[in-house]
């Protein structure tokens, strides 16, 4: 598949960015309208979200460009050079939580609250970026014989880029039901996704071929199960806090 969506003013635009933009853009739009429907003010969410994007736009390729660094240490002039991949969600999601913090900090908001906010949009908009990896030819796993392989350089693999994005888009559904069916303290949304995308992505990234790697390890699996830690800790911290408020 041809990675460039249309040309203009002679510049060419890529599918990834497209999809991503895409994603973006929905989960704006249904993190505005929980905003809406739970009371949290709409003015706050969107100078949140003018920080977080960009921020976290810059932390994906920070981390990509830092656990890639034998690459980009001799290719220095592709650092900022993204129209082709390289973002890495784990570090689009320490960046936006790290400005979540500073942001309601100031606002003096509950940062859990806003992020709970934010988070089902995450997964939806990972869902839908996800295929830019398609397009791009990346993120695939090694060889497979099941019927469900796409072929990559002659070679049928695993897409692995697919399972994600189901995963994905079944957190986004579970987390938007639990919203609206379960009451739910502040922080009890993002331990969930913690918990569920890490769990995911730890299987996944078993799969793939092209991980980063630190120490010999998988960073994306190591990363992965902190987060299941911190998730599941945050949510006992809840329940306990809850129990005893009682």
């Amino acid at each position: 598949m041809n990675p460039v969506a249309f040309r203009i003013f002679g510049i060419d635009v890529m599918w990834y960015g497209v999809l991503i933009s895409t994603g973006v853009l929905i989960g704006v739009l249904i993190a505005l309208k929980e905003a809406k429907r739970t009371g949290f003010r709409e003015d706050d969410l969107i100078d949140f979200l003018l920080y977080a994007i960009p921020v976290g736009i810059v932390g994906a390729r920070a981390y990509y460009v830092i656990f890639s660094w034998d690459y980009y240490s001799q290719n220095l002039s592709q650092i900022i050079n993204i129209r082709n991949g390289g973002l890495a969600i784990h570090g689009a999601i320490i960046a936006g939580v790290i400005t979540g913090i500073l942001f309601c900090k100031k606002r003096k908001i509950n940062v859990l609250e806003i992020l709970d906010l934010v988070m089902p949009s995450v997964a939806l908009g990972q869902a839908i970026g996800r295929w830019g990896n398609f397009v791009n030819q990346e993120a695939h796993g090694g060889p497979t014989d099941l019927p469900w392989g796409i072929i990559v350089d002659g070679q049928k693999v695993h897409p692995t880029f697919l399972y994600e994005s189901i995963i994905d888009f079944c957190i986004f559904l579970f987390l938007i039901w639990f919203r609206k069916h379960k009451k739910a303290n502040h922080g009890q949304i993002i331990g969930l996704y913690l918990i569920l995308y890490s769990a995911g992505r730890f299987f996944v990234e078993g799969l793939r071929t092209d991980s980063l790697m630190f120490a010999g390890m998988r960073v994306a699996q190591l990363i992965s199960a902190a987060s299941i830690i911190i998730g599941a800790a945050l949510l006992i911290y809840l329940k306990k806090k809850n129990v005893s408020s009682e």
